[in-house]
Formats: C-alpha cells, structure tokens, sequence
C-alpha cells in the first residue's frame, strides 16, 4: 500500500527554498505521531545542509493553523530571552522555516499540513538515559524551559489538543472506550481495566489543585519526554527542547511528571517482561535534582510539593491513554505488531506501582532539593 506522506513529499519540498538542492530524504526518529523526514540539500560550495520536514498529524492535530501559531510564538520568545543571556538562538531553539509563500506551514493537495525546521547539528536525541548525567541534562533543559518562558502569557496559547493532560477527561474516554468494546479486546486486559478503576480517584487530584488555585497555569511542553532534548554530542548538555507540538496552558507538574514517567526506568516503553520494568529511585533524585536548578526558583511551593503526584498522574494517564487506543482499535497511537499498546500500557500501570511503593521517598527527595 503506498504511504500517503510520500505521495505528497514532493509537493512539500517544493514549497520551500533551501540552502541547496535536495539531494534526498529519509524517515527519520521514533515518534508515534506525525510523519518525520530528514531532507538533505548541497550548497553550491558542495556543503551538506540538513532539514527536519514533518507532516502534522491530521488525526491529533485538527488544526494546523493554531498549533504553527502557537509554535512560532514560542519559539521566536525564547528567541529573544536567548539572545538577551548571550546564548545561540540557531542551537538553543527551534526556528520555523517559511515557505516561499512566507507561510509558517504548508498545505498540500490532499489537505495534509507540512513545516520544516533546520536540521540543530552536532546533536544527538536519545531514547533512554544512557548515563545519569544526560538525565540530569535533559532536566536543566526542561526546568530552563519552564524559567525561560515563566512571563509569557499562557492563557494565549491554543489549546491544540483538547485536554490533553485533563485526566478526569482522560477517565472518561476510557470508560467510553470500555463500554462500547468496538474492538472486543476487554476481555483480554481485565486487570488492567480493574487497575484503572481502583485509581480512579487520583486522576482528579492535580486539577482539584489547579480550580482551588493551589497550582498556577503556565506555558508546559507536554510531552517531556527525555528524547525531546538535543543532547550536544561534545559537552552532553541539554541544548535545546523540540517537539513543540502540545505546548499549551498546563501544570508545570505535568512537564515533571512526564519525564520521569519516561525517563526513571531502565526498560522500553512497550516491555513485555514486567520483571524488567521498574521505577529508579536514583534516577528520580537525580532528575529532581537538575529540573529544580533549571527552573531557578521559578516553580511555587505547592508545585514543588506536588512533583511525586504529577510523577504518579503522567504515568497513570499514559497507561490509561495506550489501553484506551488498544480498547478503540490502535487508532491514534502508531503500532508495529498486534498488542503494543497493551504491552505499553502495562509498563506504565507498573510504574505506577512502584511510585507507590516508593511514595515517601519521593517526598523526602523533592524536600531535599
């Protein structure tokens, strides 16, 4: 069957102008959601200059328009607070290449959305912690993220994906999801389904906060993912955040708690063997450790004392958003074989066990730093 992505490649390339001629493109990266490509061009003084190339996912992203006006606000924001501190806007940003149109996005005949950024080099982007310290990196990154943009306005960012981390919404689809069984795959996670019911209370506990005004809004990437940070391949710092496509009003909390829902355990996302699933105290402590120095005091106190509960609600809410694709079909999350996203699920559920387990050590570690 052909892909519908490369069909259009074509069209999307020509709606730009390069630094020279494309000499080819690849898929490129290990994302679920939109269509990645690394382009490659030669200059006329024979140099190699990279392009990333992505197809917005039409299915996450219903409007194209208000992610790319979110994006490009961002982006030329922290552009300027870089420049400010000396920094290297080229590296420690993303910069949204316009098309010859001057348009921050292109759309091609098919109605699929199309942006390009230049290619961030001499970096690399990695799919587990490989040492401490590049996990500790990515959480200056993250913490400086949350510094960097404490002032802007997040009330005027578009929401571009429904409550996206609304859990008590998240709870709902679920139930939805298990009742109508369109798939008829209830039968095969039961203790999965009873596991989310007997946490059911707790997905309403960050946005209890934020109505009672314990929690500010602010601007929150949303998918902190450790492989959301380039890694410069020479001094193993975070340079800079990408993926900017969920960023939105949200709880800094979430921002946390996502990476460590990734990033504290030594196993893959879609593990099979639970044994080799669980949560890394140390690699918490750690994350801790670096997220509160990039933030640098931005954060309130009753942020810092929710941190173990946004840790625990990410990883509840990703396990309950994989077993609700599972329950609909595999229809948002990419799959590669049958049942991933249940075995996804299952690796999240028993994080959440072990944060459970571990929950006053959390508290003591968060009070350390």
């Amino acid at each position: 069957m052909a892909d519908p992505a490369e069909n259009r490649i074509s069209e999307a390339l020509a709606a730009y102008d390069f630094a020279g001629g494309v000499v080819g493109t690849m898929r490129y990266g290990k994302g679920h959601i939109n269509d990645t490509f690394c382009v490659y061009t030669q200059t006329e003084e024979g140099d190699c200059v990279r392009y990333i190339l992505q197809r917005m996912s039409a299915a996450a992203f219903h409007r194209p328009d208000r992610l790319m006006q979110n994006i490009v606000g961002v982006t030329d924001y922290l552009r300027r607070e870089i420049a400010q501190s000396g920094g290297d806007t080229a590296r420690e940003t993303m910069t949204v290449l316009r098309t010859r149109a001057g348009e921050t996005f292109f759309t091609d005949s098919a109605g699929g959305a199309w942006r390009v950024y230049p290619f961030i080099e001499q970096t690399r982007c990695l799919q587990t912690a490989e040492t401490p310290r590049l996990f500790y990196a990515s959480a200056k990154a993250f913490g400086r993220f949350q510094r960097m943009l404490k002032d802007y306005p997040a009330d005027t960012l578009f929401e571009t994906i429904e409550k996206f981390h609304d859990t008590e919404d998240r709870l709902a689809k679920f139930e939805a999801a298990r009742a109508a069984d369109a798939m008829g795959r209830a039968k095969d996670c039961a203790p999965e389904i009873a596991f989310v019911k007997e946490h059911a209370a707790d997905c309403g506990v960050a946005l209890a906060a934020l109505r009672a005004g314990k929690l500010p809004l602010r601007v929150t990437h949303n998918d902190t993912k450790l492989n959301n940070v380039l890694i410069d391949t020479a001094t193993g710092e975070g340079v800079c955040v990408i993926d900017l496509d969920t960023v939105m009003p949200g709880l800094s909390i979430n921002d946390f708690g996502d990476s460590i829902r990734f990033g504290a355990n030594h196993s893959a996302e879609d593990e099979r063997d639970l044994s080799k699933v669980n949560f890394d105290l140390s690699l918490f402590e750690i994350y801790t450790k670096g997220f509160l120095e990039g933030a640098a005091g931005t954060l309130t106190d009753a942020e810092k004392a929710y941190l173990p509960w946004g840790a625990k609600l990410m990883t509840l809410e990703c396990g309950i958003r994989f077993l609700t694709d599972y329950l609909q079909g595999d229809t948002y999350f990419h799959v590669q074989r049958e049942g991933q996203n249940l075995d996804r699920c299952r690796t999240q559920f028993k994080l959440v066990r072990d944060m459970e387990a571990a929950w006053d050590e959390m508290r003591a570690i968060v009070a350390k730093y």
